[in-house]
């Protein structure tokens, strides 16, 4: 990891760079993919699983049979804490659920939103270096409670052709109605067109490398809904004297396990953590079995020692973080400071690992800086918000002259007469 000392703010745009694929390149190749499969459907998807994923897949949709076997084979104690786990999203995401309130604007003036649930979504969930279970609990959970008649997910096949056995056990345990061996760019195109196989849906949900997330991107302009543009994972830590440098080198190894594109950042107060951080990295980094990938996303990683508090938090706000970690004793009131982050994890016991699994919040998050405008995934992401009116004939009477009046203002003459003809004496 690369170091900086207070480095000007002129320099903060050009330091918090996320790496990134050439775009122009990266949209063609992905277009072409998108295209493929909008042409030939199944035949496509299957082509490009064969050349991807190097698997020969005849069933594109997971039989019951092998959802059964799944869970047949899965370790009972990982069931368990899967469960678990599917217990506390629910828990926090229900209390997401609003009720329908009626409002009053003006005597006989009443309005009100309700929120209904998004028909058809899909769930894409990454293979690839790692099944990502997890997901399927945060995005499958705040699907059923909002009401999603048909939950469709996507996940890339290992060379023989399966889907990990917790992915299968997830989705069951969480309701998803059909899943499908299909990853990468090919998943999004299926769920947003629709092959013989595979539905189409209104709104695709799930995190993804950056042609994963290019492809979402692509088809959002097509018409298709997505939830954000979720592209490799990330976290920034703040730590100052307190913190414990083996603490803060585990959380940051934590995310740069996920792969070589992912990227972590450290601030600090204090130069004397830097060296200690650095030695635990090297440490723990030799142990883990994913060594390779962490180390290249390492190399795409920062650490910036920032002498004054209030500065360190405004170069994390304009990092924007997935993850936020405030290592620190005094992480209550630090957190108060913090405006763009997609999830945040006070104190010296609070690993975002406990966030991306089981503690109740989403770990559907938004990442390249889009945390300062987007929220992560919750039961509302599943839902549309319908607003009604209802006015009696003396609402309208009291309503209808305000309605006139900005109407021909607007040069809108239809408008005003929409209210005059019922409002005529």
């Amino acid at each position: 990891m690369k170091v900086f000392e207070n480095p000007a703010r002129s320099e903060w745009n050009s330091l918090l760079q996320r790496p990134v694929a050439e775009a122009a390149k990266l949209e063609a190749i992905v277009g072409d993919i998108l295209q493929q499969v909008k042409a030939r459907g199944d035949e496509a998807v299957k082509e490009l699983t064969l050349r991807f994923d190097k698997a020969a897949i005849t069933e594109l949709q997971v039989s019951e049979a092998e959802i059964r076997e799944a869970s047949a084979s899965l370790d009972e104690a990982l069931k368990t804490a899967i469960l678990t786990a599917k217990a506390n999203i629910e828990t926090f995401h229900r209390k997401q659920i609003t009720q329908t309130e009626m409002v009053e604007t003006m005597p006989g003036v009443h309005c009100w939103r309700r929120s209904v649930a998004i028909e058809k979504v899909g769930l894409y969930i990454p293979g690839g270096t790692a099944p990502l279970f997890s997901t399927i609990l945060m995005l499958g959970v705040p699907a059923r409670l909002a009401g999603c008649k048909e939950i469709v997910l996507c996940s890339p096949p290992d060379k023989a052709g399966k889907l990990h056995p917790a992915i299968l056990f997830a989705a069951e345990a969480v309701g998803v109605t059909k899943v499908f061996k299909a990853g990468g760019v090919q998943a999004i195109g299926a769920m947003a067109y629709g092959t013989e196989s595979i539905p189409q849906v209104s709104k695709i949900f799930g995190p993804g490398n950056q042609y994963v997330t290019c492809a979402k991107q692509l088809v959002q302009q097509q018409g298709i809904a997505i939830d954000m543009p979720a592209g490799p994972s990330e976290v920034a830590v703040y730590a100052d004297a307190t913190a414990h440098p083996a603490f803060v080198a585990a959380d940051l190894l934590s995310q740069a396990e996920h792969g070589s594109d992912s990227q972590v950042i450290l601030v600090v107060r204090e130069k004397a953590l830097v060296e200690q951080v650095q030695k635990e990295l090297e440490t723990q980094l030799a142990a883990l079995p994913r060594k390779d990938l962490a180390a290249k996303a390492l190399d795409n990683s920062k650490i910036f020692v920032i002498d004054d508090e209030s500065t360190a938090m405004e170069l994390l706000n304009e990092y924007a973080a997935e993850h936020l970690i405030l290592a620190c004793d005094n992480a209550g009131e630090l957190a108060r400071q913090v405006i763009n982050a997609g999830s945040v994890f006070l104190g010296h016991y609070s690993p975002e690992s406990v966030g991306d699994y089981a503690s109740g919040t989403n770990h559907t998050l938004p990442t390249n800086g889009y945390a300062k405008a987007y929220s992560g995934v919750s039961v509302d992401s599943f839902v549309k918000k319908i607003t009604f009116q209802q006015l009696t004939r003396q609402g309208l009477q009291m309503i209808g002259r305000t309605v006139e009046l900005m109407a021909e203002a607007e040069g809108l003459e239809a408008h005003a007469n929409a209210v005059r003809v019922r409002t005529i004496k």
